[in-house]
């Protein structure tokens, strides 16, 4: 494994959690093995790996470029990441509202629902962990 793939791979663990990664790469197939090599590289090792903004900043421009593109699978994986990017709810939010202005009410309203519902989903699965 190349320098880059290792550091994606940390990247990419880091942000989205182990179980989601070792989920992803046991569905992998030779189909689309090339594919995940792609943007394992290209969005973990060149993009989130970089260290030129904090995890949590990529994490709100990633949020509201996924809601403005209407990517709704991809927004709701990137909503349960902030637990692990630092972005917070009123992070998400503000994002969203950014949402609203340049890309559209429909679109905001609609990633805000899925904010909502993702949010939720967490926090009962977080208080399932502590009993």
């Amino acid at each position: 494994m190349s320098d880059l793939a290792t550091a994606a791979m940390k990247t990419r663990r880091r942000v989205l959690g182990d179980a989601h990664v070792d989920r992803a790469e046991a569905a992998k197939t030779s189909f689309d093995a090339p594919f995940q090599a792609l943007i394992t590289d290209a969005a973990w090792g060149h993009v989130w790996s970089r260290d030129t903004i904090s995890l949590r900043e990529r994490s709100m421009l990633t949020i509201a470029l996924l809601a403005g593109l209407g990517n709704d699978h991809e927004l709701a994986m990137h909503i349960r990441a902030t637990a692990n990017t630092g972005a917070s709810e009123a992070d998400v939010m503000e994002a969203l509202l950014h949402v609203a202005i340049y890309a559209g009410v429909p679109r905001a309203n609609h990633a805000i629902k899925i904010a909502k519902e993702t949010f939720a989903a967490m926090a009962t699965t977080t208080k399932g962990e502590n009993r």
